[in-house]
């Protein structure tokens, strides 16, 4: 197996596209081996999903850390927020909610993906019945 490159940096995109489809189903073993990274890097990245949707996964500081910081340098007596600590709240609870929201679309996506298959696989099974050689619905006459 590749070892995970320390320096290597991959796009926000790049890690969506992860987390969604280990949100299909897929198997995490598998696809650390196909991306070329570690299963716990796959798992931090969906955490950091789960808490802050998309913008949680670039590099650097994340929007909720980002809030965080200012709320505690307030609180140190450090620089002034931007925002008042009211305003840091509501956008705080906005942005987990934005989290919130993206997962259900995303669960809500694989369950559209899982559902759309099985039908397929009812459509299939329901031609071959049909088929010659298959077994039909009705019996044939003998008479």
């Amino acid at each position: 197996m590749r070892k995970e490159d320390p320096g290597r940096r991959f796009s926000r995109e790049f890690k969506i596209a992860a987390v969604q489809r280990m949100a299909a189903g897929a198997n995490v073993s598998k696809l650390a081996r196909e991306l070329g990274i570690s299963r716990k890097g796959l798992y931090q990245w969906q955490k950091q999903f789960r808490a802050g949707g998309p913008a949680a996964l670039r590099g650097g500081v994340g929007p909720l850390r980002a809030v965080r910081r200012l709320g505690e340098a307030h609180d140190r007596g450090g620089a002034a927020p931007a925002l008042p600590s009211e305003a840091l709240d509501e956008l705080s609870k906005a942005l987990a909610r934005i989290g919130e929201l993206e997962r259900l679309v995303g669960q809500q996506a694989a369950d559209l993906d899982f559902f759309q298959e099985a039908l397929q696989h009812v459509g299939k099974a329901h031609q071959r019945s049909g088929a010659p050689g298959g077994t039909t619905s009705t019996r044939s006459s003998s008479r």
